[in-house]
């Protein structure tokens, strides 16, 4: 949230559309690299607090799934819950790959890495397929 901050009182913006200096372009990978770092954190202490890696996991995906029905169902700003939903996946990815490889005693589903890859890239791939797709518009891009 920091860095978002400071990236936005320095530019005025956050969207990753406005990424178009090498200025914008150290704020955007501080800020990817703090939300991987802390979000797995997060998604590891969610755990641990008594969550498990399923509670921890569903959690996650209900904060994501509020974003999604605040973009669909409101005017708030898109740019802020891009960032709101970037950050949740975070800790989202960090419980569920938990809950896919880690031992059945510890509340995993005791999958081998090989196999737990191959389940979330078979997701992964139906999601490109059944999802629509429309290419973005970068404004370095766009010819007045």
């Amino acid at each position: 949230m920091m860095s978002l901050f400071i990236w936005y009182r320095s530019e005025g913006s956050v969207s990753v559309n406005t990424i178009t200096s090498p200025k914008t372009e150290a704020f955007y990978w501080l800020t990817i690299t703090c939300s991987q770092t802390l979000g797995t954190a997060l998604g590891d202490w969610a755990a641990d607090a008594g969550l498990g890696y399923s509670g921890g996991a569903l959690l996650f995906a209900v904060m994501l799934a509020a974003v999604a029905a605040l973009y669909f169902w409101t005017s708030m700003s898109r740019v802020g819950l891009f960032w709101a939903a970037f950050i949740l996946t975070r800790p989202l990815g960090a419980t569920v790959g938990d809950f896919l490889g880690k031992p059945l005693n510890k509340g995993g589903l005791d999958l081998s890495r090989p196999i737990a890859t191959a389940i979330l890239a078979s997701i992964i791939v139906a999601l490109i397929f059944i999802l629509p797709q429309r290419a973005g518009r970068h404004p370095a891009n766009i010819i007045p």
